[in-house]
């Protein structure tokens, strides 16, 4: 598949760009590699082959949720900019 000056200037049109005589040169020889390329990757022969979602079997694997008490508080509040009665303390976000 070819793609003209003019298509590529209507599409800088689309895109709201001004381009110069050498980048409407550029990008129709881009334009031209990524059409083989998706030419190319259409072609290819899939027959046999099983559709994947993802890379293995796997699917949501999650861990069991539990609670863990963190025995030194003082220590998980030390980096804490403000604190106050051993909670984090942080600006009003909403008015």
């Amino acid at each position: 598949m070819t793609i003209s000056k003019d298509e590529i200037n209507h599409i800088a049109k689309l895109a709201s760009l001004n381009l110069s005589e050498e980048e409407i040169e550029r990008y129709t020889v881009d334009m031209q590699e990524i059409l083989q390329l998706a030419n190319t990757i259409n072609n290819v022969n899939t027959d046999g082959m099983n559709e994947t979602i993802g890379s293995n079997e796997k699917s949501n694997v999650l861990r069991k949720d539990e609670v863990i008490e963190f025995g030194n508080i003082e220590l998980l509040l030390s980096n804490a900019p403000s604190k106050d009665e051993g909670m984090f303390r942080i600006p009003k976000v909403i008015n």
